[in-house]
């Protein structure tokens, strides 16, 4: 009776929020992947008489349009490029606002972190200003120093770099926050040991304050390499992905062939495609981390 009524009341707290959670996240997620298998397109979304199931064929196709290689290349690019950058900066800026020698410490927090909450499609909008050829604040500190003119958006070879540019100084106010709360969290009697013992600044950094701050890494690795993944707004607002397909990402080649060709269930591939991509790389994450624990 006793374990009825547990019961009763799990279902009474816990079943309107797993209805919502079904309703609004799992079921659509089925469906698309059900898409998936389909040439859903603008025919079948005023008729569903059109709707065929093509089985892999969207999968297949995919795998051999160049296109989605392109993307794909420049996805990997952003990720691996600007991910690591941005970790590394988010670790400087915490390590630096943790110091016992900096004052002030909250307006520095606050101005850090005011990227963050700011529209990204306005950031973006700013920085194809500062980035113009002619105009642009950028080429124009540049020139000081003797520095040609630089077309940051319309040169295949410096487009990518400039959106990483841009993506870090956005992002990077909210992993500095986790960075520091992660340092406040370190026990200040292992520094204190390790000065007794005579080690550096930089061998209590490599030796007690990367080790500590392992888990920490792990989640911002996680959720920064999941965010880059889904590059978007970006290009879309700064470039269209061009010049030359140069910054298209996945997530703006799945928009383009779904909302510009309607192209339903050939975008719903990409996306379940893309969510494999990220499912890989944060098992390998996950493994690096347990064997460099072990």
């Amino acid at each position: 009776m006793q374990t009825k009524t547990k019961f009763s009341a799990l279902v009474l707290f816990l079943g309107p929020s797993l209805a919502v959670i079904f309703v609004f996240f799992f079921l659509p997620v089925i469906i698309a992947f059900m898409l998936s298998f389909t040439d859903f397109d603008i025919y079948s979304l005023g008729n569903y008489g059109y709707l065929r199931f093509v089985g892999f064929k969207n999968y297949s196709t995919l795998l051999s349009e160049p296109l989605f290689w392109t993307a794909l290349k420049n996805t990997f690019y952003f990720v691996l490029v600007g991910g690591p950058l941005s970790v590394a900066t988010s670790l400087g800026a915490a390590i630096l606002l943790n110091s016992k020698f900096i004052k002030y410490k909250g307006i520095f927090r606050l101005v850090y972190f005011l990227p963050v909450v700011t529209t990204l499609v306005a950031v973006s909008i700013v920085w194809r200003y500062f980035y113009h050829p002619r105009f642009g604040l950028l080429n124009y500190i540049l020139s000081l120093v003797g520095i040609g003119k630089i077309d940051w958006l319309g040169d295949p070879t410096f487009s990518m770099p400039a959106i990483i540019l841009l993506a870090v100084w956005k992002n990077f106010g909210y992993n500095m926050i986790i960075f520091v709360a992660g340092l406040q969290n370190i026990p200040t009697e292992l520094y204190e040991a390790a000065s007794i013992e005579g080690a550096s600044a930089w061998k209590q950094f490599v030796h007690i304050t990367i080790p500590q701050l392992a888990p920490t890494t792990l989640f911002i690795s996680l959720i920064t390499m999941i965010g880059y993944f889904q590059l978007f707004a970006e290009p879309y607002v700064m470039t269209q992905g061009g010049p030359l397909n140069s910054t298209l990402s996945i997530v703006l080649y799945m928009y383009q062939e779904g909302f510009r060709w309607w192209n339903i269930g050939y975008s719903t591939a990409i996306a379940f495609m893309l969510f494999f991509i990220i499912m890989i790389g944060t098992i390998i994450q996950f493994k690096l981390q347990k064997e460099g624990e072990d």
